[in-house]
C-alpha cells in the first residue's frame, strides 16, 4: 500500500543511529540513511512534532544460538551520532531489547502527547526497526516506515522486512513522501 496520510500528531522514531551500531554497519548506504534521518528530524522539529531518538545499551536476557557480545562496550558506544542534531525537546529512549517500546516508557510518553501515528527509521531494518514497528502496531499506533531511511548489514533481512513485513504493519514511503504529507511549518 502506498503512503496515504499522516495523522496531525505524528512522531518520528529514529532507531539505533548511535556510534557503536553505526560502526558495525559496512553498508555503503549508511551515509544516505544518516543524511535523510537528519532531514526528517529537522522537518518534524520545524513543525513542532515529536522526535524520538532511540539507542540500545544491552540485550534481552535469554539463550540464543548465535553468540552475543560479552564484556563492556567501548566508551561512547551508546552515544547518538551528532549528525542527528539532538535537541532539548527530543525524547530520548534507551532500550535493552530490539524494539523501542518493550521495557521502556515510550508508549506512555507518546500517548501523553496525543500521538496517534509514528514514522519509524533507523537501523537495523530486520531487527531494531522491525521490532519497534511491530510493537508500535501492537500498541495501537498507525505506523509508517521510511524505507529510504533504514539499512541492515544483511541485505536479505532488509529486503524481506520491506517487502513482506512492513506492509502488514502499516504504510511505507520515502522520506520525501513523508515530508510532503507533514502539516505546514509552524509560524
Amino acid at each position: 500500500m502506498a503512503l496515504t496520510t499522516l495523522d496531525p500528531n505524528t512522531a518520528l522514531i529514529i532507531v539505533d543511529l548511535q556510534n557503536g551500531v553505526i560502526g558495525l554497519l559496512a553498508s555503503h548506504t549508511i551515509g544516505e540513511v544518516i543524511r535523510r534521518a537528519r532531514t526528517l528530524a529537522d522537518a518534524f522539529r520545524e513543525r513542532g512534532l515529536p522526535v524520538v531518538l532511540v539507542n540500545v545499551a544491552g540485550g534481552a536476557p535469554g539463550r540464543t544460538e548465535q553468540p552475543r557480545p560479552t564484556g563492556p562496550r567501548p566508551d561512547g558506544w551508546t552515544d547518538l551520532i551528532p549528525e542527528l542534531n539532538q535537541q532539548p525537546g527530543d525524547i530520548v529512549v534507551t532500550k535493552r531489547t530490539w524494539g523501542a517500546f518493550a521495557s521502556t516508557d515510550l508508549e506512555a510518553r507518546l500517548k501523553a502527547r496525543g500521538v496517534t501515528q509514528v514514522v519509524i527509521a533507523g537501523v537495523a531494518t530486520g531487527t531494531g526497526v522491525e521490532a519497534t514497528a511491530r510493537q508500535a502496531y501492537e500498541q495501537g499506533f498507525n505506523v509508517t516506515l521510511a524505507t529510504d531511511v533504514m539499512t541492515d548489514r544483511r541485505p536479505e533481512a532488509h529486503d524481506y522486512s520491506i517487502k513482506n513485513v512492513f506492509p502488514r504493519l502499516g504504510e511505507t514511503g520515502t522520506s520525501r513522501e513523508i515530508i510532503d504529507l507533514l502539516p505546514p511549518r509552524s509560524a
